[in-house]
């Protein structure tokens, strides 16, 4: 899969919880469900599962769309972490690679954490995304789903101060 893509969708929020549970809560699979529901759901194709925190590496899923109901295809969950200085940073560098998602011919998804005042978080999540011809769609989609994320993000990240 491409590294970069033609067009970018990125957030840049202030979560209310402590940078340490929200990148406990960015490494949960878990959180992914609830952030993607109901527009994506993923169920791991490895027989192991998926782990409990992502760990660097290949995690394969199928993806399916409202609430599970319809097969979209088949999308390669590539976990690598970074530090820079006091940014913890999840990239993943996988991608749809089958179905009909594998419209999509570039993908680069960036999460970083760090600290903010007041014992909250900054978080900021960039997906560079290209689909040739499609690239406008694919985007408006994705804006709209990463919208979708900001709102679940910061709905659930008061739970996530207590819980770290």
């Amino acid at each position: 899969m491409a590294q970069t893509g033609d067009m970018r969708v990125q957030l840049k929020l202030v979560l209310d919880a402590p940078a340490d549970a929200v990148w406990a809560a960015l490494k949960s699979p878990a959180v992914l469900a609830q952030v993607a529901s109901p527009f994506f759901s993923f169920e791991p194709l490895s027989p192991r599962g998926l782990p409990r925190f992502w760990t660097a590496g290949e995690h394969p899923v199928a993806a399916s769309v409202l609430w599970g109901t319809i097969p979209v295809g088949e999308q390669l969950i590539d976990i690598r972490f970074r530090e820079r200085g006091d940014v913890r940073i999840i990239e993943d560098g996988g991608g749809p690679v089958a179905g009909a998602l594998a419209i999509v011919t570039g993908w680069r998804h960036r999460m970083a954490v760090s600290a903010a005042p007041g014992g909250r978080s900054l978080y900021r999540d960039r997906l560079d995304i290209s689909a040739g011809l499609l690239t406008p769609a694919v985007w408006l989609g994705a804006w709209v789903f990463w919208q979708w994320r900001a709102f679940q993000l910061s709905r659930l990240a008061p739970a996530w101060r207590t819980t770290s």
